[in-house]
């Protein structure tokens, strides 16, 4: 079992966010992921660019169950309002 604050070090190791939010139960996760790298990027090349920072975890299995939200920091500001 993993924990949140494990995952969120791995994904800032593996690339430069200006947000990040991180929360689960143990086995679910749900993630924000702001950073200036998504810019110019599908949604697909974005998910891809996260889940390279969590690849080990990923393949081993010890992380299965991820569901995140990319966003470029003008995306996450207009969100916000």
């Amino acid at each position: 079992m993993m924990h949140p604050e494990h995952i969120k070090e791995l994904i800032l190791a593996g690339m430069a966010c200006e947000h990040l939010e991180l929360d689960g139960d143990g086995q679910h996760f749900q993630a924000l992921v702001v950073s200036k790298e998504f810019v110019g990027k599908s949604r697909v090349q974005r998910q891809q660019r996260v889940y390279q920072s969590l690849k080990e975890k990923l393949d081993t299995g010890e992380l299965h169950a991820l569901s995140f939200k990319t966003l470029t920091p003008e995306e996450w500001s207009a969100q916000r309002g």
